[in-house]
């Protein structure tokens, strides 16, 4: 079956959030993660059917949903899952917070990696938890973690560790081997492992596996909470559906008594695209993942021959988004630049990167809207 990633779907005039940030501007917003592609075409199928029910009560997952989610995390990453294990949540960012609040007291600190998802560092503070993050460094090409400096962050009062993997902004796998090391870490200062991985089924290169960590062991799966969903994957964000997989049941315990009377429930539009996504979608991602190496590489491209200044320091791994250095075009305030010759961006400083040195640029659009938004850099960069 062949899919079509290059009609452009008009949202300009709808309730995207992504597309209302330059209502009324000759802007091309690249900056949220949220792609342009309409979803696959079995969950819009599943979503009429449902709807055409034409009853929308107070919603649960059904077993053929929950055996969905199972059968995926067995089918793409060899992981036996139970049902029981699933808990389920209307976004991942709540997820944060939740796990905040369930495992560490006010006062205590939440150790991640930087640059990162921004929720990654604002979520702990909402419940007046410390944020403390520790900057990867560059070394041969490749995005690292600061070992010595993340043993010297902790404390006696770290009780968590956020990781992201694959990791936005930079657009990381992490391996085995520093997966391991990282467990081996958190078991050692005895902290609760947080592991984002809702990007897992965007690996661009085809070298390279998603591995869950609480895969790599029993001790380990016993601290962690893997965090998914299939919003970034198959384009259903708006529709609030994800899960925490929690295999230890006294860890279950104390994050779903966390979400009690502050955690809305998931839909049921949500719970439908889900097992949609999970049971029927994989024809659909293998093409979406084509067309985003494509894209990922006319990016590439572009930036060695067309924009001097910009640098892409590592490979582009995973998900649809790219970090880009621009510290070397000397402005004070990239994104305002950008946005002056068309082109919406993400502010590194909310990443946790000095202002002025990184942008982020969403990748998960038309090549039409991916040229034009790159033509209109190049002359942003000639009107400095």
């Amino acid at each position: 079956m062949i899919f079509d990633f290059d009609t452009a779907i008009p949202r300009a005039h709808s309730d995207s959030q992504k597309w209302q940030k330059y209502a009324g501007r000759d802007i091309l917003p690249m900056w949220v993660a949220d792609m342009d592609f309409k979803c696959p075409p079995a969950i819009l199928a599943a979503l009429h059917e449902r709807v055409d029910h034409g009853i929308f009560g107070y919603a649960r997952p059904v077993k053929s949903t929950v055996d969905a989610v199972v059968a995926a995390m067995e089918r793409n990453y060899g992981w036996k899952i139970e049902g029981s294990w699933i808990a389920w949540l209307p976004g991942l960012v709540v997820a944060l917070n939740v796990t905040a609040q369930a495992f560490a007291e006010p006062g205590d600190e939440v150790l991640t990696l930087s640059p990162v998802y921004p929720p990654f560092m604002s979520a702990p503070k909402n419940s007046a938890r410390a944020s403390v993050h520790v900057p990867f460094e560059l070394q041969a090409g490749a995005w690292t973690i600061n070992w010595d400096a993340l043993e010297r962050a902790v404390t006696p009062r770290t009780k968590l560790f956020y990781l992201c993997n694959p990791h936005n902004p930079i657009a990381r796998v992490w391996r085995r081997e520093e997966l391991v090391r990282l467990a081996d870490f958190c078991v050692r200062h005895n902290l609760v492992l947080c592991s984002d991985e809702i990007h897992c089924d965007l690996i661009l290169d085809p070298a390279l596996k998603h591995i869950p960590t609480a895969l790599l062991s029993p001790e380990i799966a016993a601290r962690t909470i893997t965090l998914m969903a299939p919003s970034k994957t198959y384009n259903v964000p708006g529709l609030g559906t994800s899960f925490a997989i929690i295999s230890d049941a006294a860890l279950r315990t104390r994050f779903v008594r966390a979400t009690a009377g502050i955690v809305a429930e998931v839909n049921n539009l949500g719970y439908v695209a889900c097992e949609a996504a999970y049971r029927d979608c994989e024809p659909w991602r293998q093409a979406l993942l084509a067309y985003l190496r494509g894209n990922r590489d006319l990016l590439l491209t572009t930036v060695a021959r067309d924009l001097p200044g910009i640098v892409i320091e590592a490979p582009i791994e995973a998900t649809y988004l790219a970090w880009l250095n621009v510290s070397a075009l000397g402005l004070a305030d990239p994104i305002a630049h950008f946005e002056q010759h068309g082109v919406g961006l993400s502010e590194c400083a909310y990443f946790g990167a000095a202002r002025g040195t990184y942008v982020r640029i969403n990748l998960g659009c038309t090549r039409a809207t991916l040229t034009a938004a790159l033509h209109r850099m190049k002359l942003a960069l000639a009107a400095r």
